[in-house]
């Protein structure tokens, strides 16, 4: 995507979406308390969010809640923003969503991001479920943001419904989305718009394309502010990383079967655990992922925000070992900072 933008590795910003994977062998607190560990390391690591996303009727993710996660790590660090990766709108009502959030905002001024996302975040049953048989309509996205927006706002200081707490409040809004309707939405609010390369990579270039294209500026952004979020697993050695990276594949394995289990640990070699045909749909659904060392995740890094011009970079790393997860993290981190100093 041509862009008058010169972003480089030194100019962007970086930070972190958390899905609060449930790890095999540890249970449900655990994988939360390790979520909130990743936030702190993540603080001191220099990243800018740290987003939690939302999933439903998963065995392998404890983030059904994520406003409860939410207030959990922003009340355990200092400075780091905290949000959602996001909120999936269709599940909730519009008040519901601006009086959580503006409750959030309340207990932690400045550091509340609300994203916003349009798929269910889990099957379709569930979904019915969570909706209780509402059945949507391609406006109805578009609409509940308005609706979102309107009790947020200070205008709606005399209307006969209002989000309390949630009104007047500086909570900045994103969408999120894998194709290009959700982009063109996010350009025609004027919105930042973060792009999920990280598993639907197909219609990345196209999705930024369009975004710029139907930007108009609005009261929270001027020009347009792009994210992209990246499979990114670091280690000191380029064998290391993809010893680890196995588990993030065999991750998606159970996707892709619908056998979705907890994380597993690593394995020696991926021989034997998928089909030649699976390996290709996770290869494809992976193709944004950058694994190896600091030099390999730099060199991949550097090519991919020049072929993007994004603004920011929302990294996942799903990792067995906490330990390595954090290094990881900190690695990656160190890619940055190098690279600030040297360009």
């Amino acid at each position: 995507m041509k862009s008058t933008n010169n972003n480089t590795l030194s100019s962007i910003k970086y930070s972190v979406l958390d899905l609060v994977p449930l790890v095999e062998g540890i249970s449900t607190k655990e994988a939360i308390d390790r979520s909130v560990d990743l936030a702190q390391h993540a603080e001191r690591y220099g990243y800018q969010r740290f987003w939690i996303s939302e999933h439903h009727n998963m065995e392998s993710l404890a983030s059904s809640s994520p406003v409860i996660l939410i207030n959990q790590v922003a009340q355990n660090t200092q400075r780091i923003r905290v949000g959602s990766g996001g909120v999936m709108l269709p599940n909730h009502a519009p008040l519901v969503v601006a009086e959580q959030f503006g409750t959030l905002a309340s207990i932690h001024p400045n550091r509340i991001d609300l994203g916003l996302g349009r798929a269910p975040g889990t099957d379709q049953r569930t979904a019915m479920a969570l909706r209780r048989y509402q059945q949507e309509t391609v406006q109805d996205f578009p609409n509940n943001i308005d609706e979102l927006q309107m009790y947020l706002s200070e205008e709606n200081s005399t209307a006969p419904v209002r989000a309390t707490p949630g009104e007047g409040l500086d909570i900045p809004l994103y969408l999120l989305g894998s194709s290009t309707f959700s982009a063109q939405l996010a350009g025609k609010k004027g919105l930042p718009y973060a792009f999920a390369s990280h598993f639907a990579p197909t219609h990345l270039h196209d999705a930024l394309r369009l975004y710029h294209q139907h930007f108009k500026p609005s009261a929270q952004l001027e020009k347009p502010y792009t994210m992209a979020c990246l499979n990114i697993i670091a280690a000191d050695t380029d064998e290391e990383a993809e010893y680890l990276a196995t588990s993030a594949k065999k991750f998606m394995l159970g996707v892709i079967r619908n056998t979705r289990k907890p994380l597993p640990p690593p394995v020696k070699s991926m021989e034997g655990e998928w089909s030649t045909m699976e390996r290709m749909q996770i290869e494809k659904m992976m193709f944004y992922s950058f694994i190896g060392s600091k030099e390999t995740i730099a060199q991949g890094l550097q090519t991919f925000v020049e072929e993007t011009r994004v603004n920011e970079i929302i990294v996942i790393a799903n990792i067995y070992d906490q330990a390595a997860r954090l290094k990881s993290y900190q690695l990656v981190s160190e890619v940055f900072d190098a690279l600030e100093v040297a360009v």
